[in-house]
């Protein structure tokens, strides 16, 4: 507890170099879909939460998404969106990918005497949970940061942050940008926590790139 309290003095107080993780989809479906906040600047985002820390590093982690009958435009906004990111000095995009596959799901509903599953098209992003895990630690053991710093309310990145904290000694924030559900177990292991908020979201984009 000690040094838990220490690491989160030093976080505050500006002496500790820092590395950023963000898990693009966590934030964009947590805090920024829906909102007028689509052009947010990730950076401007960790230093308004993080004023006294030394950002050294951010990295990005994401997927190109592909064209679909109701949206073809969407990855052109995405690549407007990477290119404006790209633009930070800090900031580093690490991509995934995408997966679709047919599979049968059950319905909600179903009628009576009608077929009780449908098949439908899934779609799931592949890899950045992994990059995420595997940046932080790899990073971590390289003595790259003395504090990271993730931005996701993923409960699957437990484990990289209990590495981090138990095996490195080096303590984790977590920046989360689904305030009213946060991971229990995220916030259980994390040396600390901060909910991403539409003021400061607000702060920290524009209406454009």
């Amino acid at each position: 507890m000690v040094f838990d309290r220490l690491c989160f003095f030093n976080a505050l107080t500006g002496q500790m170099k820092t590395i950023v993780y963000v898990d693009g989809f966590n934030l964009y479906y947590g805090a920024v879909k829906g909102t007028p906040y689509k052009w947010l600047n990730v950076k401007t985002l960790c230093q308004l939460l993080l004023p006294r820390n030394q950002i050294i590093r951010i990295k990005h982690f994401t997927a190109p998404v592909t064209a679909r009958p109701n949206d073809p435009d969407q990855p052109n906004r995405q690549q407007l969106f990477f290119r404006a990111l790209q633009t930070i000095p800090e900031l580093e995009i690490i991509f995934g990918h995408f997966l679709s596959h047919e599979i049968m799901m059950p319905l909600a509903h179903p009628a009576p005497g009608q077929p009780k599953y449908a098949q439908v098209m899934k779609t799931e992003e592949k890899g950045s949970d992994v990059n995420i895990a595997a940046h932080m630690v790899n990073d971590g053991h390289k003595g790259l940061y003395q504090v990271a710093i993730l931005v996701s309310n993923d409960s699957d990145l437990v484990e990289p942050v209990k590495i981090v904290r138990n095996e490195l000694k080096l303590p984790v924030g977590v920046l989360n940008p689904f305030i009213q559900t946060p991971s229990f177990d995220l916030c259980k292991h994390a040396t600390f926590v901060r909910p991403i908020r539409a003021g400061v979201l607000s702060a920290a984009s524009s209406r454009q790139p």
